[in-house]
């Protein structure tokens, strides 16, 4: 199994190859693809040096697996080259997601969607897959209506600048960075940029890419995305709508059985998810589980996640695992 990581020298990147490596993923030769500048430097592997290539020369290569995550317009440019070799490539990029001929995958929710003749395979919004993975299975149960999220996002989803801004204004380093205004010491409520309806662009990444995900267009979803300076994962506020009512403890018992959800919710004794518990794992952590006593079938949740780990770089490697358990790859 010959896998190139398209981005090898970002955050996603590493974490990519980290995980392909904790995960036991059959690498019999590690790509790793990065910029012209970059080529000829080394990434580690299983502790072993990988050279670094350019994009022109691990095409020709023809590796089985492509795992892209250096931005859309390198997705949108190369992922069709690599395609058409017989390459499958996941991307962590927004260039695909919308596109209709194109799978918008989270195993654990819709990864039966996939055939053998998906080459091109997008990995969702870091903060959709979280969300979506904690409400599966309540919408299975109880089906959603209407959901409306508050976004609480760690500076590492603007990559190494976000992470050296914030790190730099702790240090007293006040000069510019990649955010528009401090971040240290400070909330953000916008992230990307904003659209004609005065929502931001990761705001409608979370509305549109949850519709396509779950597969029910009559879903409403609403959304308010902040920055906060956390380096350690994603938080969210999310008040879900029913059209079922439930019981706040089958409610919980769905959680604490569902794939990839670790139910932390006794507030008595403190315990709720928080970015430094998520940090370097691949669960979606979930808790503050109550109803919303304001109007019926409806539900509050705080949900958090790495978003370097299951916002990206895992959830790849999931679509990955997947292709390969179902002999799609």
């Amino acid at each position: 199994m010959k896998v190139a990581v398209v981005g090898a020298t970002g955050l996603v990147g590493g974490t990519m190859i980290k995980i392909l490596e904790e995960r036991k993923f059959p690498v019999t030769e590690l790509l790793p693809v990065a910029s012209d500048k970059s080529a000829g430097r080394n990434v580690h592997f299983h502790g072993k040096p990988c050279k670094i290539i350019t994009l022109e020369e691990s095409v020709s290569r023809n590796p089985q697996l492509a795992l892209f995550s250096a931005g859309g317009a390198v997705s949108l440019e190369w992922a069709p080259k690599f395609a058409a070799t017989g390459t499958t490539v996941i991307d962590n990029s927004s260039a695909w997601r919308m596109d209709n001929s194109k799978k918008l995958v989270v195993p654990e929710v819709n990864a039966s969607v996939l055939t053998k003749d998906d080459k091109i395979i997008a990995n969702p919004n870091c903060s959709t897959i979280q969300m979506v993975v904690a409400l599966n299975p309540l919408h299975k149960r109880y089906r959603l209506k209407r959901i409306v999220v508050s976004t609480y996002q760690a500076v590492t989803g603007t990559g190494q600048k976000g992470v050296t801004q914030l790190l730099n204004e702790r240090r007293g380093d006040k000069s510019k960075g990649t955010y528009p205004h401090p971040i240290d010491l400070n909330v953000l409520p916008h992230i990307d940029v904003f659209l004609e309806n005065d929502y931001t662009k990761e705001e409608m990444k979370m509305v549109n890419e949850t519709i396509k995900i779950i597969g029910d267009k009559a879903i409403r979803v609403t959304a308010t995305t902040v920055r906060v300076p956390v380096t350690g994962g994603h938080s969210e506020s999310i008040n879900a709508e029913f059209e079922k009512d439930f019981d706040l403890g089958e409610v919980r018992k769905l959680l604490s059985e569902s794939e990839g959800i670790i139910l932390a919710d006794d507030p008595k004794e403190n315990v709720y998810p928080m970015p430094i518990h998520s940090e370097g794992r691949d669960e979606v952590f979930v808790g503050r589980v109550r109803r919303d006593e304001s109007q019926p079938r409806t539900l509050n949740m705080w949900v958090v996640s790495d978003n370097l780990r299951k916002g990206a770089a895992t959830n790849a490697v999931q679509i990955a695992e997947y292709l390969l358990k179902s002999k799609l790859l």
